[in-house]
């Protein structure tokens, strides 16, 4: 018999929302195998938590709690909007942001671990804790849209708390991808030369002009993919750097629900 790990029970509880003792039993029945132990519950008394748990979880919301210099985020899933919205759902997920950023993600883990199922039929649909973050920085700026379904955490070496925050809701209405133009990836140039290089060919662009046409083109898409060196949405006029006044982002993070 396998030597169950606590992982692999937190796994499966995630999954089906049944009890600890529960996932361990059908987990050493399985000798470890996740899906066989997943059959194993259905032909126990908990194939309820288990139909639940097959069900996608496409909606759900994010929420972030900020003490200071210190935030934490987190994100979680359900089925319906309805659920999304539903203020016993609210409070649990904010009783977990406050948590993470208390205790961290193991002490959240444990806590999830003992009341997952209760608020999986207490809801009546499958839940579960999606990316969880906590960022520390010297100034820290949080946002979570009204929707609950865009959450952004910036820190930034220096400044005022006000303008983190403000740099944040710019990347919650903006979503850039990466913090900076030399954090764009290798990868994601080259795919995009590609598409470039097919339309300059179409257009009949002459080979001696393509390379300076394609340099441009790389440096607009870094910059415009970019938090630091987006336009600022409050004021056009300024990319974020210039907002930000000499202050570094040295730490960007972005939750969605899509």
């Amino acid at each position: 018999m396998a030597d169950t790990s606590a992982s692999a029970i937190y796994s499966l509880r995630t999954r089906t929302g049944v009890s600890i003792l529960q996932c361990k039993k059908a987990l050493d029945e399985a000798n470890g195998d996740e899906e066989k132990a997943i059959e194993l519950l259905r032909k126990s008394g908990a194939a309820q938590a288990v139909k639940k748990a097959e069900r996608d979880q496409k909606e759900g919301a994010i929420f972030c709690t900020q003490e200071g210099n210190k935030a934490a985020m987190l994100m979680i899933h359900c089925e319906t909007d309805f659920v999304a919205r539903n203020d016993d759902f609210q409070k649990f997920g904010q009783e977990l942001s406050n948590l993470l950023l208390e205790k961290g993600e193991e002490e959240l883990k444990k806590h999830v671990e003992g009341i997952l199922s209760d608020v999986v039929q207490k809801l009546g649909e499958n839940i579960s804790v999606g990316e969880v973050v906590v960022i520390e920085a010297p100034v820290v700026g949080s946002y979570v849209h009204s929707n609950n379904k865009i959450g952004v955490i910036v820190g930034i070496n220096e400044g005022e708390e006000e303008k983190a925050k403000d740099v944040a809701m710019h990347a919650a209405a903006m979503n850039p991808i990466y913090t900076t133009p030399d954090d764009v990836t290798t990868e994601a140039v080259e795919s995009e030369k590609t598409i470039w290089k097919e339309q300059l060919a179409n257009e009949g662009k002459p080979a001696e002009i393509m390379e300076k046409i394609m340099i441009g083109k790389e440096k607009k898409f870094r910059e415009e993919n970019s938090l630091t060196t987006q336009e600022f949405v409050k004021d056009p006029s300024k990319k974020i750097s210039d907002y930000l006044e000499g202050a570094t982002v040295v730490e960007y993070v972005r939750f969605a629900i899509s």
